[in-house]
């Protein structure tokens, strides 16, 4: 039951009655949500923070007068009233409201402030849509009257709290970090705070607090966490935002499955405070090469218990000139095993070979098995033994569908160690989108499930086209993978390598020590073992064209840290705002912000960003736009 809040103006909050009320004096306060006149008698839905309830307005007891100025009442309206609990007229209640079992009848009212017609409708009716976001967005002090929008908010509030409870429990302290700090190279651009004090100069707002918890861990705070707003001037998608929220936390001397089982109680804490619901843990693991070759991604939805096979040596026996031309070569022929498919229509048969094309592929070859034996574009070449061999291999049944992708892949492993060469397309997106498609199509997905997992080992370096050298896949201060170190060193020992010798240690498909935590297909999290020594420190730089002058100047205060005693430390960063938003079941992460900004980076209520006058540019040391600026 909600929480009643008593006071001054009131004895109960609208949304706490119940039949136990019945026969109490109660005075509420809140919005006029609905009101009915019925010709005598009216009706109206007051609403606050709580939920809902009905008050009666009768002229029996309050007087014609008021009944009737109760009925020029328009919608938003403040309210204060007093009256009496009592049950609903029989056959009248209302079974979708908690409050539906009873009615306040008004014995006096004050109106505490008129509303002019609301230009959003706070309280749509039946089926009406909702206006469209710009305008809601534009009117949102409004929109968060809404009761979804409230109670997201609610839920974000115990999810915060839920959160801090937990990581306490577990030996956490919460610490706060600046928010004006130094700009680092962190994957986004910064934004730019320019200082009054020091001309030329600029604070930059943090990206996350990446350096000060690791810093924190060398300074002996062993377990750091943090509820923190992060900044990111980046361009905006669907659902991301300019600043956004993560639940951030480090712990020293600790390896992988430490920092897992702290993030798994947290997430099964917050998963049955909200939802009831009681997770199993601990997660499955699965090293990034296993997900990119079972589920073709590397944030597979494990609702989905389709998977990937290989079937590349079997399948270049068979006499099919597409099969047959990957001989020699680093290409693979993988698949995905459909139960029932084969009842799909060949029009949606056909549409498969557009959903391989459009993730990258060149097609999609499929084959399926009915009474008469199998039948599609490559049956022909399964006749005799390749048959029973490949039917063997699938497990394929009557009734069921193999559809089939050919080309490179990511698989370090298949190609001899080394991964394809910088922007060659791969076959695990096509794969990883038929295997989604027909996941839902044949609706074989467990809808109410919950399943998370860790995908770990993820590679040390991605390439950057723009720059043409690797960039670090998760950040540069990720700890490499055990085995992969010595390689690593020996490749940087003279410094940063060359054009060539920066493309072979990308081909060479590094390892690193980072992890995501996945959720029904969503990455809700990030995060790795770092990089505590200082000379290993500075082989990654190198490995990133970043030479010791450089280094000094981006990250020198960092590595002067860790000349004086840096334990071992790792951690993660949760998206806060996107566990929210599948914790109410909400469309967009703009349902759980309270203030959220348009996919154009405005604001539209308060009107940020707004010019500056002259005046106020000249006392941060800035030219205004025509007068030397850009």
């Amino acid at each position: 039951m909600t929480e009643n809040l008593p006071t001054a103006m009131r004895t109960h909050n609208a949304g706490v009655l119940r039949a136990s009320h019945v026969g109490s004096r109660v005075r509420l306060a809140g919005w006029v949500h609905r009101r009915r006149d019925l010709g005598g008698l009216v009706f109206i839905d007051l609403r606050d923070r709580t939920g809902r309830v009905q008050l009666s307005f009768d002229p029996g007891v309050i007087g014609a007068v008021e009944v009737e100025r109760a009925g020029r009442l328009g919608a938003e309206s403040v309210l204060r009233v007093e009256g009496e609990v009592q049950p609903r007229p029989a056959g009248q209640a209302n079974r979708d409201l908690p409050t539906g079992e009873v009615e306040v009848r008004v014995a006096a009212f004050d109106v505490l402030s008129l509303a002019e017609t609301p230009p959003i409708p706070v309280a749509p009716q039946g089926d009406d849509e909702l206006p469209a976001e710009e305008l809601r967005l534009r009117w949102r002090f409004l929109d968060l009257r809404r009761e979804e929008l409230q109670r997201a908010l609610t839920v974000r509030h115990r999810a915060a709290q839920l959160v801090r409870n937990q990581l306490s429990a577990d030996g956490f302290l919460e610490i706060e970090t600046p928010m004006l700090t130094r700009r680092t190279p962190e994957g986004a651009r910064d934004f730019l705070v320019p200082s009054r004090e020091h001309p030329g100069e600029c604070y930059a707002l943090p990206q996350s607090p990446q350096l000060y918890k690791q810093l924190l861990m060398v300074s002996g705070y062993d377990r750091y966490f943090q509820i923190a707003r992060c900044l990111r001037d980046e361009d905006l998608r669907a659902d991301r935002q300019l600043e956004f929220t993560q639940i951030d936390a480090e712990m020293s001397f600790v390896e992988e499955e430490d920092v897992f089982q702290v993030a798994e109680r947290m997430l099964a804490a917050l998963w049955e405070g909200i939802l009831g619901v009681t997770l199993e843990t601990p997660f499955p693991r699965l090293t990034w090469r296993d997900a990119l070759r079972r589920y073709g991604t590397d944030k597979p939805d494990l609702r989905n218990p389709l998977a990937i096979t290989d079937h590349t040596e079997l399948l270049r026996q068979a006499d099919f000139r597409i099969f047959q031309a990957t001989t020699g070569t680093a290409q693979r022929i993988r698949g995905i095993l459909a139960p029932g498919g084969a009842g799909l229509s060949r029009r949606e048969l056909d549409a498969l070979t557009g959903i391989a094309q459009d993730a990258g592929a060149a097609g999609a070859l499929y084959v399926r098995r009915g009474p008469d034996g199998c039948s599609g574009p490559f049956a022909k070449a399964l006749t005799g033994e390749m048959e029973g061999r490949f039917l063997e291999a699938t497990g394929m049944a009557e009734g069921d569908l193999f559809v089939a992708v050919v080309g490179p892949t990511l698989d370090p492993e298949v190609t001899e160690g080394e991964a394809p060469a910088p922007g060659t397309p791969t076959i695990e997106p096509a794969l990883d989108a038929l295997r989604r498609h027909l996941g839902e199509r044949l609706e074989l997905e467990e809808r109410d499930a919950h399943r998370w997992l860790w995908v770990v080992d993820f590679p040390m370096f991605e390439w950057d086209d723009a720059t043409g050298r690797p960039v670090a896949a998760h950040h540069p201060f990720t700890a490499p993978h055990a085995a992969d170190v010595e390689r690593l060193l020996a490749a940087t020992a003279d410094g940063p390598p060359d054009a060539a010798g920066l493309r072979a240690l990308y081909q060479a498909g590094l390892r690193s020590r980072s992890y995501d935590a996945v959720y029904n297909g969503h990455e809700l999290a990030s995060g790795s073992i770092r990089i505590h020594e200082p000379e290993l420190q500075r082989s990654v730089f190198r490995a990133l064209g970043i030479g010791a002058e450089e280094a000094e100047a981006k990250f020198g205060f960092l590595l002067e840290a860790f000349r004086y005693g840096a334990p071992p430390h790792g951690g993660f960063a949760f998206g806060f705002d996107r566990l929210v938003m599948l914790l109410v079941g909400a469309a967009s992460l703009r349902d759980v912000i309270a203030y959220p900004k348009t996919t154009a980076a405005r604001a539209l209520f308060e009107g940020a960003p707004s010019p500056v006058s002259p005046a106020e540019l000249a006392d941060l040391h800035l030219a205004p736009l025509g007068a030397g600026g850009k």
